[in-house]
């Protein structure tokens, strides 16, 4: 049973400082389904950005398909121009790197960014690819067999589930 208790709130308000020194002038947001998502929804209001945030999935570029099945993900919806635009990627939590290595495949299917960032409310090492973000709110290590969620209460605050999973496989 693992004892880290992470205050999502406060690492929020963390990752809120780390994307506004990020942002360039023509810079929009996306959120990787779905903690990404949210985080991208809220920094969006935030930091009074113009227009919309992005979300993207990784469920059509993801490696483990075959033991996955179909992701029952939202679709991804850029509501703005990628060819060119310099794309802040936002990402609850970054362990392998695979879930990046997809969403980067996908972005791309929508046209070539000027430049890719990516930040993430935890970095969780682990790295199997070498993607590394140039923002993480907080670095933490944890036993390969943990998971760390992001969750969102009905208020829109978050917080983190952290369980030990039972296999293999994630």
């Amino acid at each position: 049973m693992s004892t880290l208790h992470l205050d999502a709130e406060a690492l929020y308000t963390d990752l809120l400082s780390g994307v506004r020194t990020l942002l360039r002038p023509d810079s929009v947001l996306v959120g990787i389904w779905s903690g990404g998502a949210w985080l991208a929804e809220r920094l969006q209001r935030d930091l009074q950005l113009a227009g919309e945030h992005g979300v993207i999935s990784s469920a059509l570029h993801r490696d483990d398909f075959s033991s996955r099945g179909l992701s029952t993900a939202d679709p991804t919806k850029l509501p703005f121009e990628i060819e060119g635009r310099p794309i802040v990627l936002i990402d609850d939590v970054l362990y392998t790197g695979r879930t990046t290595r997809a969403v980067i495949n996908e972005l791309f299917d929508f046209g070539r960014p000027a430049s890719v960032t990516l930040a993430v409310l935890v970095d969780r090492g682990g790295r199997e690819l070498p993607i590394q973000p140039a923002y993480a709110a907080a670095r933490v290590t944890l036993p390969k067999a943990s998971r760390l969620r992001l969750a969102r209460d009905d208020d829109g605050r978050f917080s983190f589930d952290i369980q030990e999973k039972k296999g293999e496989g994630s």
